[in-house]
């Protein structure tokens, strides 16, 4: 079974996300170069703004369910590695596609 994978991220994070996706083997994905945003739990808000100058992208990624878990563990590594710069994963089933 297919699985979506939405992550978001600082873009300070950029070549580190892209070098995991790279280690992974996940080569389709739709990526927002300029995501507004702020965490859930005590991040700042990366706006783009003179107040809030820090910027997110986002990726959302199909891929193959066995993979899912070894990214999840890539990404969980960068976020502790990282901590301030703010990254968070989501993942959902896909129930069809073309």
């Amino acid at each position: 079974m297919n699985k979506a994978v939405f992550i978001a991220y600082n873009q300070a994070l950029t070549e580190a996300v892209n070098s995991i996706l790279d280690r992974n083997q996940i080569r389709g994905y739709t990526k927002w170069a300029e995501a507004h945003g702020r965490g859930s739990d005590a991040g700042e808000p990366h706006f783009g703004t003179h107040t809030w100058p820090a910027m997110n992208s986002a990726i959302l990624a199909i891929t193959d369910e066995e993979r899912v878990q070894p990214l999840l563990d890539d990404l969980k590594k960068l976020d502790v590695k990282a901590e301030q710069q703010g990254l968070r994963a989501f993942v959902w089933g896909i129930e069809g596609m073309i």
